[in-house]
């Protein structure tokens, strides 16, 4: 500060003022105060903008999945990546923390609002009964649930949310106009509200369609845990003619083990994968998925949290629906 004044020819007190965006001192020195700043190349202290009370310039991130499955997931390390890429921008810090449940996640919040380690919060998997909107309204720390439902409104909390119901209608259209009648859905966590509006919306569907060979069976996201549902479904004596599985990593062990069990991929069973990515177009045959911009809905999750900190009001916004993106690992039904 000292620097800045004296290169500036201005009081410490006016570059305080200047660099704080206080008022007190004219537009011009303001200006004259913030080129000198840059070129001497200062840069704002966190810590010492936590203890004047001006935020910590930090944004939270919690996590509450098994550990193992989060080195093979390619839609967080693509939300995460969008996050982040906005959050720069703003010369924000991200600070990331895995936990073991949603108690633990609900631990670390209040840790975080006590000790002022984040201005806000990214919040991810809602639950159908999730304590952490009330908990983050009663805190009073600002917040973006992300994959939310646009009924779900809480105070302070803006919800970015994803049309699943719409997509899952769109694949199941997909596999029935294939004639896929026996469909299996290996979905991922219980209790995650996306998952359960999946499996809510393939019931529909399926009854709306008059299929009686329809279900869904959760898992942890995992790959083993997918080859092991894979195969009990295809060891059955009418298996399924199609399987719809939650993420990309658990689609490629599924066509692996029908591989294995003696199936064609699609010609025996069809695969489509709900996330696409890169891993989708490494194995033979190339999977059919559910395609979305996984990396802007980080950046759109992220805008609407700085939105928040900049005292703006809390709002629902939705991302564009994803799309089925026909590869060669779906196919007309064999048998009906």
């Amino acid at each position: 500060m000292k620097d800045i004044a004296r290169h500036a020819g201005v009081s410490q007190s006016a570059v305080s003022f200047a660099l704080n965006g206080r008022p007190g001192v004219s537009e011009d020195t303001r200006d004259r105060v913030r080129r000198v700043a840059e070129q001497l190349g200062w840069r704002p202290s966190a810590a010492a903008r936590q203890l004047s009370g001006e935020g910590a310039a930090t944004v939270g991130f919690v996590l509450a999945r098994p550990a193992d499955t989060l080195g093979v997931d390619s839609f967080f390390l693509q939300l995460v990546s969008g996050i982040q890429e906005v959050l720069a921008e703003r010369h924000l810090g991200l600070l990331f923390q895995v936990v073991e449940d949603v108690d633990d996640e609900c631990a670390v919040y209040r840790r975080w609002w006590a000790e002022h380690r984040v201005d806000g919060v990214l919040v991810v998997d809602p639950r159908t009964a999730d304590p952490r909107p009330d908990l983050l309204d009663e805190l009073g720390l600002p917040a973006v649930v992300i994959g939310g439902a646009p009924d779900e409104r809480h105070p302070g909390l803006s919800t970015v949310w994803a049309d699943d119901a719409g997509a899952m209608a769109s694949v199941v259209g997909e596999l029935y106009a294939l004639g896929h009648r026996r469909i299996v859905h290996i979905a991922g966590l219980p209790g995650l509200a996306h998952t359960e509006r999946r499996i809510r919306t393939l019931r529909t569907e399926a009854g709306r369609r008059g299929l009686a060979e329809v279900e869904s069976v959760t898992t942890n996201y995992s790959d083993a845990e997918a080859a092991a549902v894979t195969r009990r479904m295809l060891e059955r004596p009418n298996p399924p003619t199609a399987l719809i599985y939650d993420n990309d990593v658990m689609a490629v062990a599924g066509v692996a083990t029908a591989t294995e069990l003696g199936f064609a991929v699609p010609a025996d069973v069809s695969v489509l994968a709900w996330e696409d990515s890169a891993l989708c177009r490494m194995v033979k045959p190339w999977l059919s998925a559910l395609s979305r911009d996984s990396v802007e809905f980080g950046r759109t999750a992220a805008r609407e949290l700085t939105a928040l900190l900049d005292g703006g009001p809390a709002r629902t916004v939705r991302v564009p629906v994803p799309r089925v993106i026909v590869r060669d690992s779906t196919g007309p039904a064999r048998h009906t």
